[in-house]
């Protein structure tokens, strides 16, 4: 049987994005149990470390054994029992994702929507709680699929003085640009692990305060097997046993719950890639995410492109742009990874086939992989039979751009 073989790629997709080789390397050292007292220590670090990345103090600063999705779904499902309003503005498809957690866990969803590429005023929002009077705000701040950035700054503030509980799904913007939770008044925020970070997909660092804490203890139920004196269930109980944050809240602490087997692998890869992130700084980081970011995007639309949405507010870690006339996008994409080794992503529901997404995500984001991508993806449309493109000017513009560095 011949071993696995995995080609090289330039991955320029929202996610998943190349790993950092620091972080492979942690990854390969040896398994300690899940209570070694090493382990426990690199448990501990890490916690602070989440703490640092998200700007907080909260005591609750732990990840979840599984991808950004496990984490939206350990908060929604632990503070959102059947009957509860939960107010979730829609800016695209992450929107409705956390609509159907919220609908999965009983809650009663009201939704409030733009059009697609565009962001909502924190007004809007903050008018809307006062109407609905929800017991939980559950709101998108980086959403992908349209590479829109929903202005949040004033929302938990907002939430607070309501008597509203705030959860931000920042899984996309996590470490690619300032996320100052405590500042910010947010009371629960999931952020992402395969994107900005750049460490692989399976672990979630999540924060929450004592506010939130408090909330999702009115429902806590811990197993039989291993329940002792607590007193639990003074609301209908937890559902989820894998994503219930009271009891992974008791593993996570000096109690040790025996809850689940750690994934002791992921664990070294969110220490190894938070130290890395901390390093650098986390006003660096964002603003490395933005500068190749702004030139890329003028670079694309000296190439001859359109930009797709409201440019005042995009993310600063993927851009959006219309696919040209005459271009199917599943046979582009798959051809520019095949031939090139070169993945862009498209997008859902009704942009599909209208916009490709291109990620500025982390490790891979620095000059030559982003002068590599312009390159060989403007001979690609140029291949395609594309009109009035311009190569060279696009070109130019990018290596002006970094000329502004050097």
């Amino acid at each position: 049987m011949d071993d696995l073989k995995i080609n090289k790629r330039l991955i320029m997709t929202p996610g998943p994005v190349s790993v950092d080789p620091r972080v492979s390397q942690a990854m390969s050292n040896s398994i300690l149990g899940q209570f070694d007292y090493e382990f426990v220590g690199i448990m501990n670090e890490t916690m602070e470390l989440i703490r640092q990345s998200f700007l907080t103090n909260n005591q609750w600063s732990f990840p979840i054994d599984g991808t950004s999705r496990a984490g939206l779904e350990a908060v929604i499902s632990s503070v959102v029992k059947p009957g509860d309003d939960v107010l979730i503005p829609i800016i695209g498809r992450f929107g409705y994702l956390f609509t159907e957690l919220v609908t999965r866990a009983g809650g009663i969803v009201h939704n409030i929507q733009k059009p697609m590429g565009e962001v909502f005023e924190q007004s809007e929002i903050i008018a809307a709680l006062d109407e609905i009077k929800p017991k939980v705000l559950a709101i998108v701040h980086g959403e992908t699929s349209t590479g829109r950035l929903q202005p949040i700054d004033k929302i938990g503030r907002a939430c607070k003085e309501r008597g509203i509980l705030s959860v931000v799904d920042a899984v996309a913007t996590y470490q690619g640009m300032v996320i100052p939770v405590d500042e910010w008044e947010l009371d629960a925020v999931v952020g992402g692990a395969q994107k900005c970070l750049s460490i692989p997909s399976g672990i979630t660092p999540i924060t929450f305060n004592e506010r939130f804490s408090e909330a999702i203890n009115r429902r806590k139920r811990v197993e039989l097997g291993i329940r002792s004196d607590e007193v639990v269930e003074q609301e209908p109980f937890i559902r989820s046993n894998y994503l219930d944050l009271t009891q992974l809240q008791d593993y996570w602490s000096p109690k040790r719950l025996n809850h689940h087997t750690e994934s002791t692998t992921s664990i070294y890869a969110l220490n190894t890639g938070l130290k890395l992130a901390l390093k650098e700084g986390i006003e660096a980081r964002a603003q490395r995410h933005a500068f190749h970011q702004t030139g890329l995007k003028a670079a694309l639309k000296a190439l001859g492109l359109e930009i797709y949405g409201d440019e005042e507010n995009e993310m600063k870690m993927v851009i959006c742009i219309k696919i040209p006339n005459g271009v199917d996008d599943a046979t582009f994409r798959e051809g520019l990874l095949k031939h090139y080794g070169i993945e862009i992503a498209g997008s859902f529901g009704d942009l599909q086939g209208k916009i490709w997404r291109i990620g500025i995500m982390g490790y891979a984001v620095e000059k030559q992989n982003i002068l590599t991508f312009l390159s060989v993806f403007s001979l690609y449309l140029a291949q395609q039979g594309v009109p009035n493109l311009e190569p060279e000017k696009a070109l130019t513009t990018l290596l002006q751009h970094y000329a502004t560095q050097d």
